[in-house]
């Protein structure tokens, strides 16, 4: 059975992209899903100075000994200002500090999903361009456009067009486990 931890890049307790993530792992066949909320890895701001004064959070070994121990990740970004949101970018800052191979190469697959007719698309775009560096699997990425008309928890997407694209990547990514 393949181990997936999935998170939603979201501090928010309410998040579409935490339930996207979790929909989408749940997807994965034979799987052992670990939903992360990062609300339980919330760490001071990242800086220079308080990492050579206080050293590493504990939060952030925590965060990452979820990613080792696992054969794949899913990732389902919210956007704010065309970017990651600040709990994603903090952790992400401080995990690259323990060591610089961040998420150990393992097959990922980025998400993101938003209200507007957007998707989120910016900040995918964004994750993709950063998370491919060095990786060598294909990292697999979808955009679900206007999340409360084309989802509902009980059937999945809605939309059939939309719904045959997540389908071509839930296969890449199912491969490469």
């Amino acid at each position: 059975m393949k181990k997936i931890v999935a998170f939603g890049a979201s501090s928010s307790s309410n998040s579409i992209n935490k339930q996207f993530a979790a929909y989408t792992a749940a997807q994965i066949p034979n799987a052992e899903v670990h939903l992360l909320d990062l609300n339980d890895y919330e760490m001071p701001i990242y800086s220079e100075d308080r990492e050579r004064e206080e050293g590493i959070p504990s939060q952030a070994y925590l965060f990452k000994e979820k990613i080792v121990d696992t054969d794949g990740i899913i990732i389902s970004f919210a956007e704010h200002n065309s970017s990651y949101t600040a709990a994603f970018k903090n952790i992400y800052d401080w995990i690259s500090r323990i060591e610089k191979i961040v998420w150990y190469n393992k097959p990922m697959w980025l998400l993101a999903t938003s209200n507007g007719a957007g998707g989120a698309q910016h900040v995918l775009k964004a994750a993709h361009s950063r998370m491919s560096i060095g990786n060598p699997h294909e990292i697999p990425s979808f955009s679900l456009p206007e999340f409360s008309k084309n989802f509902e928890s009980e059937k999945g997407i809605k939309n059939k067009e939309l719904q045959l694209k997540f389908n071509a990547a839930l296969e890449v990514f199912s491969e490469q486990l």
